[in-house]
């Protein structure tokens, strides 16, 4: 059985480039579009790259980031868990629509970067 934490591949055939850790705030604006499980960093730092994003939801909070993304039309809601090939290929092609990928460039430059500071400002006027 695979652990989450086995990065290899799984057939070892050629169609699958598998990596370590990568810094997704240098590797995200590079991607024509984003596939991702839903988590909260995940889906701002796909928001901030500026690129489409499909979320394919594992759990907890997952969905309602994905449903976020459809919403905000910055990308496309994967129905459930579990991908086939062409439910990928639908989903990839409806997130790298023009108006899609429109509207994440956009959002991107919307994007605030400085929340900590916001928060952090906040906690202090109450304090």
């Amino acid at each position: 059985m695979r652990g989450w934490a086995d990065l290899s591949a799984v057939d070892g055939q050629e169609d699958c480039f598998v990596v370590g850790e990568v810094n997704h705030h240098e590797l995200f604006p590079r991607m024509a579009a984003v596939v991702h499980h839903g988590g909260a960093g995940t889906t701002a730092t796909s928001a901030r790259a500026g690129v489409p994003q499909v979320v394919v939801p594992q759990g907890a909070d997952q969905p309602y980031w994905a449903s976020r993304v459809a919403e905000l039309g910055i990308g496309v809601a994967h129905d459930g868990p579990n991908l086939t090939a062409e439910s990928l290929t639908t989903a990839l092609e409806n997130a790298m629509a023009p108006e899609t990928t429109e509207r994440a460039g956009a959002m991107a430059k919307r994007a605030s970067t400085d929340g900590a500071v916001l928060a952090a400002n906040l906690l202090l006027k109450q304090a």
